[in-house]
């Protein structure tokens, strides 16, 4: 380990220990969430695109969808958070800075998992009955790290920074979502950008090791990976748009209940998939690694999904930027 990494792992302790919060002291605060707000902007709900919808029902959309929202966090941190203590042991004998940051990554990670299912608790008392996570954790933790580190490196930096790029882009300027919520995504986002920088380190330690050969089958099983995160969105986006008609009475509206499963899903495309695409850090990480055949096979891969962007003009930039 040379003297240059041990000085970045340094720093990310440094910044972990200084903004380091607690999910009761510094964000529930006693607070409960404030449903006559909305939870996520237009900007990521997409849900200003259903003309037809009450003020209310476009408000329940975007509590709804932000539901989902902090439940998948806490669903991709269960294999963050098994990849990260991996990485860790790998240096118990080795690095010992290294080793300290990556333990605390994966103790805030742990907690970002306790954060999220606190509020989905919250939310299971407050919202109608019938709502359902399709996802198992478990399952989906035990099938992506079934595949090699470059992979779930990749897949985990491409995560993590467009979180980041959601809260700077859309949730930190809106002065009309929950106050809670807000803060939640904001205390999230202080230690996600500490994540990212490890995330990045590791996936270029991963890089190195590899060969051409190598590289050709992690971009494979990179391309199944968000694949599988598609096939994920699909499944809760039915789940969603029939739980969000059945309680607004619209499932007799044929018509709109086939518009809502339509947005829903390209709303959920656009936020966990596409909007990463665009992240220019990712973007330029990513393809500093692959060769020009590499890079043409992910981005026909994921071409059929450049459909789902926000009509709002300026969204999809802001996202970028």
């Amino acid at each position: 380990m040379n003297s240059n990494s041990t000085e970045r792992y340094a720093k990310v302790i440094e910044v972990s220990k200084r903004v380091r919060w607690e999910i009761d002291r510094d964000i529930i605060r006693g607070r409960g969430f404030d449903y006559g707000r909305h939870f996520l902007p237009d900007g990521l709900s997409l849900a200003d695109e259903l003309p037809f919808l009450s003020r209310e029902e476009h408000r329940l959309l975007s509590q709804l969808q932000g539901r989902t929202y902090a439940n998948m966090f806490a669903l991709v941190e269960r294999f963050i958070t098994a990849k990260v203590l991996e990485l860790g042991r790998a240096q118990a004998l080795g690095d010992q800075v290294a080793m300290e940051a990556l333990v605390r990554m994966s103790d805030e990670e742990l907690k970002h998992q306790k954060l999220f299912r606190r509020l989905e608790s919250m939310m299971e008392q407050d919202m109608p009955p019938g709502y359902v996570m399709s996802a198992d954790p478990d399952a989906i933790a035990q099938e992506v790290l079934g595949s090699g580190n470059w992979a779930v490196l990749a897949l985990t930096l491409y995560i993590e920074l467009f979180s980041q790029a959601h809260y700077r882009a859309s949730i930190a300027s809106d002065e009309h979502i929950c106050p809670l919520w807000k803060d939640v995504f904001l205390y999230h986002w202080r230690e996600e950008s500490q994540h990212a920088i490890l995330d990045e380190m590791e996936f270029l330690k991963e890089n190195a090791r590899l060969d051409a050969a190598g590289r050709d089958v992690a971009v494979g099983e990179l391309i199944a990976l968000v694949g599988a995160v598609d096939g994920t969105v699909q499944v809760q986006a039915a789940a969603d748009a029939g739980y969000f008609c059945a309680i607004t009475g619209l499932s007799g509206h044929a018509v709109r209940a086939a518009a809502i499963h339509t947005l829903v899903l390209k709303a959920y495309r656009w936020q966990y998939i596409v909007s990463g695409l665009l992240e220019p850090r990712f973007n330029k990480v990513l393809f500093s690694c692959l060769d020009a055949a590499q890079a043409t096979r992910i981005r026909n891969a994921t071409a059929p999904l450049g459909y789902a962007m926000p009509r709002q003009p300026g969204v999809a930039e802001a996202m970028a930027a």
